[in-house]
């Protein structure tokens, strides 16, 4: 027959290797759990970074047109204050014709 200190022995090695392998086993699936946490607060940042860049995005589309659409105005006010000086210019020489006549 087997002693008894051999066979709590092998029991004991038994108990300790399933114990590790259970433990082993937690071990990967709290990695694996860990491992698509990340994933998903990876994919979150991604998606926030995203979002953000549209916005911004459409904001400088926003400006671009405002821009456009002021040198549009300038244009027009430039072509104004043109036609007033020369109206001006005619009429100073109308006054300083009438002051020679004087």
């Amino acid at each position: 027959m087997i002693e008894l200190g051999v066979l709590v022995s092998i029991v004991s090695v038994i108990i300790a290797a399933f114990a590790a392998l259970i433990g082993y086993q937690t071990y990967q699936l709290k990695k694996a759990n860990s491992a698509k946490s990340e994933t998903r607060d990876e994919a979150e940042q991604s998606a926030e970074v995203r979002a953000a860049l549209v916005y911004i995005r459409e904001g400088v589309d926003d400006i671009r047109i405002d821009l456009k659409a002021n040198e549009k105005n300038i244009s027009d006010l430039n072509e104004r204050v043109t036609r007033v000086e020369e109206s001006t210019k005619q009429a100073h020489k109308r006054i300083d014709t009438v002051k020679g006549q004087s």
